[in-house]
Parts: structure tokens; sequence; C-alpha cells
């Protein structure tokens, strides 16, 4: 009945957020009739709660997601909810679909955000093994960048060298008289 919900969500300035297209399909109502809902009901919705894409959001969604119709495509950018703005649209469609797909969005947004925090606490602890041993494994390739340095050889002078005898040199001096 409700198709999965949680590969709609999509991240747009940096917020986790689904495209108003997304939720009406799975609210079962015409797009344009859930935005005539959210306009009548401004205050419900701050920026927070709902945005719409600016043109290049709008094109970049396009590109990846393919959300133009065969008839020509919507005319305006498209609205994102954020979890807070999906919760928010049970009070503006009053219907058992509505009810029962506004829960589980926030099923899905509870799971993305547990995810997340897994994600995070894996970074967290693998940021702390590498410290931990980055003092050894440095030692470690110390020592095997030392073995493989070349060792150092003296070159021998360039030229031809001539051995003499040493042989002292008299240097006469003047004799005063």
């Amino acid at each position: 009945m409700i198709k999965d919900v949680g590969s709609l969500i999509i991240t747009i300035r940096n917020q986790k957020v689904i495209v108003d297209r997304d939720l009406a399909e799975i609210y079962g109502v015409e797009t344009r009739r859930l935005n005539e809902q959210v306009k009548r009901n401004p205050d419900r919705f701050p920026e927070d709660f709902m945005f719409q894409l600016n043109k290049e959001e709008f094109e970049n969604l396009r590109s990846h997601f393919g959300t133009s119709s065969h008839w020509g495509g919507r005319r305006y950018p498209p609205y994102a909810f954020t979890e807070q703005g999906v919760a928010m649209l049970s009070s503006v469609l009053r219907s058992k679909r509505a009810i029962q797909v506004n829960i589980e969005i926030m099923r899905a947004f509870v799971r993305l955000r547990r995810i997340l925090a897994s994600h995070a606490d894996l970074a967290r602890k693998l940021d702390l093994l590498e410290k931990k041993y980055d003092t050894q494994f440095k030692v470690v390739f110390d020592a095997i960048r030392e073995l493989m340095k070349p060792p150092e050889t003296k070159k021998p002078p360039i030229g031809f060298l001539v051995e003499e005898a040493k042989v002292p040199y008299i240097t006469k001096t003047k004799r005063k008289s």
C-alpha cells in the first residue's frame, strides 16, 4: 500500500526532506491539492518545516530524478517538507490514509536518524583506533623507510688522479749582504 518512504527522503540544503510530489503520491492526492492545503494554512508551515526549492536546486533535482513529465513538467519549483513539515501535514490533510501515511513517514525519518547516528558512532570509533595505533604504525613505517633508503656511497672524484711523491719544496730567501 505505502511504498518505501525511506527511499523518498533526500538531502537538500543539508536537511532531510521529502518533495511535495512524492508526498502527494503516497497520500493519494494530487500535488496541487496538497500544495493548496499548505497555502491555506501558512502559519502551520514556517521555513524550517517547508521551503520551496530555488531554480538551481530544482534543475539539480530534475536532472537526478527525472521530475519532468511528458505533458510539459512543472511550472514552479517544488516544495520540500522536513520531518516537522510532514508531521504538520497530518493536521491539514484529514483522512485515515493521511494518518497512516504520516505514521510510516515518521518511522522512516526515525530509522534514518538511527542509521546516521550509528554511522557517526562508527566513524568516531575508527578515529579513536586510528589515533591509538598511529604511534605504533609510525614507528614501523619509519623503520621501513629507513630500510628502503639506499646506502650512501662516496662518489669518486671526476678526472685523473696522479700520485706524485712528496718533494719538499725549498724556498730561496735573499741574503743580506
